[in-house]
């Protein structure tokens, strides 16, 4: 077992790979998200899993009931556009997804797309999928850039962060994914950073995130347990 409760498994588990959806990699990817991705490879295959990851990108056809976690990177502003006119279409597999508790990691653009909406710096309001209460506000004026420090239950959690949207909760079934220390958050207000739902996790840091153990280690963890309970493996 490793240190933050990760099983290490074998033979039945190497059966069938762990399979993440990461949602349009070629064109949400700013500041090495896709770090978060090799992290967690790294992390399952110490744990004795072979992983498989999918480029769900534009018109490509997705189930999420098939995947064991979904990551969501960041993405600049004309990306963000083109990707939430397509992202509608999987709203209903996203949302059956996540209200199951299944594990999902979004950050910064990805993060702000789960919500209801988003106004560019250019004062466009981009549909997001709406299924968490939550939407972001551009202020092109302040950008929030720098290190970023916040607690949460699995502990400190230190990154970076480099955004100009403003993150606000419209509903209070919504929690912070941790209190800040250092930096800014989900905006200047509030004092938190990021979204803890179920099992999703919503973040404005980069750096990557993973880089820090025991959150990394948290959600694969939670991968694994999907992982068995989809092919039927004995926990």
């Amino acid at each position: 077992m490793l240190k933050y409760g990760i099983t290490l498994k074998g033979g039945e588990a190497m059966s069938e790979p762990i399979k993440i959806a990461y949602l349009y990699e070629d064109l949400m990817n700013t500041y090495g998200d896709s770090g978060d991705v090799k992290i967690l490879r790294y992390w399952l295959n110490q744990a004795g899993y072979q992983v498989q990851v999918d480029n769900v990108s534009l018109a490509a056809d997705f189930n999420a009931a098939d995947y064991d976690f979904l990551f969501f990177g960041g993405g600049q502003d004309y990306e963000q556009t083109v990707v939430a006119r397509d992202l509608l279409r999987h709203k209903a597999t996203m949302q059956a997804y996540i209200e199951a508790g299944k594990p999902m990691l979004a950050i910064c653009g990805g993060y702000q797309l789960l919500g209801d909406y988003y106004k560019t710096s250019g004062g466009q309001t981009i549909k997001g999928l709406g299924i968490l209460p939550l939407h972001t506000v551009f202020k092109a004026d302040s950008r929030m850039i720098g290190d970023t420090e916040f607690e949460t239950e699995y502990g400190t959690v230190r990154a970076f962060e480099n955004h100009s949207g403003r993150t606000y909760f419209d509903d209070p079934k919504l929690k912070p994914l941790g209190k800040m220390v250092q930096g800014y958050g989900n905006n200047p207000e509030d004092g938190v950073e990021g979204l803890h739902y179920k099992n999703t996790f919503g973040s404005y840091a980069h750096g990557p995130i993973l880089r820090n153990d025991n959150i990394a280690q948290a959600i694969a963890k939670l991968i694994i347990e999907n992982h068995q309970a989809r092919v039927g493996v004995p926990a």
